[in-house]
């Protein structure tokens, strides 16, 4: 990439977009119905569980706007970044209050950096966007994401090390990710990125099999969380993906509790850990 292209891609830092939406009861029972959570018992006025914003303030793009891989194209809020290859790296999200079922928010979103490195697979750019969600008493939460793009060309990198065994864990329980789970997830996030759902694309990008969406993982750690300790209960959840997760796998997510934090960890059948994380209790 010529010091040009970097020096473009860099004059998207700093770029805002501004959304509104209400915090609507259906969405939160279809995502809870789906985590296997009873959906009645998420009324108005409830705090919303953690992550669960990502279901709300999301941009709809026209159809004629989408890129052949289901994305927005790029170069509107986004910076036109020329590899076509996307991944979702990980997240930092700070919890200042709470939300709740039923409220009006604003999501002010900006393109913190752009930046350009040579990892294990090849070259690679990552977009951070930072989110800041407000109800009527201000800001409530803060979130830190990270994208990475790689070229089409880029090779994969080798999985990490296989595990042993499974971490020593307090918490731990085992999930199959099958097209149900990816398809209800994709439907509610709004996301069309085909290595979801359409084999041949997936495969086009390299991959064996249809790729288990990251937010999904790290939404079932959080949820292992909400389960273990009480929701709403976080103060910061941060999660890594490591190494991507396929259809048809069964992983199990697991969690060891030190004081008020938790080590995460989603590992497959395999032992290789697709994502860990990090959560911090009030």
């Amino acid at each position: 990439m010529s010091a040009l292209d970097l020096d473009l891609l860099c004059s998207w830092e700093g770029r805002e977009e501004t959304s509104e939406d209400v915090i609507t009861l259906a969405p939160v029972r279809a995502l809870a119905s789906t985590l296997d959570h009873e959906p009645t018992e998420y009324v108005d006025g409830r705090i919303l569980p953690p992550l669960y914003h990502w279901l709300y303030c999301l941009q709809p793009t026209k159809f004629s706007d989408l890129a052949a891989d289901g994305h927005a194209k790029k170069g509107g809020f986004m910076p036109p970044v020329p590899f076509p290859r996307r991944m979702f790296a990980g997240a930092r999200v700070d919890y200042h209050g709470d939300l709740r079922i039923g409220e009006r928010v604003q999501r002010v979103s900006s393109i913190k950096t752009v930046r350009y490195t040579e990892g294990r697979s090849g070259p690679l750019v990552f977009v951070t966007v930072t989110h800041r969600l407000s109800n009527d008493d201000g800001i409530q939460l803060t979130e830190e994401q990270d994208i990475a793009y790689r070229p089409a060309s880029a090779t994969k990198a080798s999985s990490s090390a296989l595990e042993a065994k499974l971490p020593d864990a307090d918490y731990s329980r085992e999930i199959h990710l099958d097209e149900r789970l990816l398809f209800r997830f994709s439907a509610l996030t709004l996301n069309a990125h085909r290595i979801h759902y359409d084999l041949p694309y997936a495969r086009s990008e390299g991959y064996p099999a249809l790729v288990v969406h990251g937010p999904l993982t790290a939404v079932l750690l959080a949820d292992l969380v909400a389960r273990e300790c009480g929701q709403p209960n976080l103060r910061r959840f941060e999660f890594r993906a490591k190494s991507a997760f396929y259809l048809d796998e069964r992983i199990r997510v697991t969690g060891k509790r030190l004081a008020n934090t938790i080590e995460l960890t989603a590992v497959n059948d395999k032992g290789v850990a697709g994502i860990s994380a990090r959560a911090v209790l009030r």
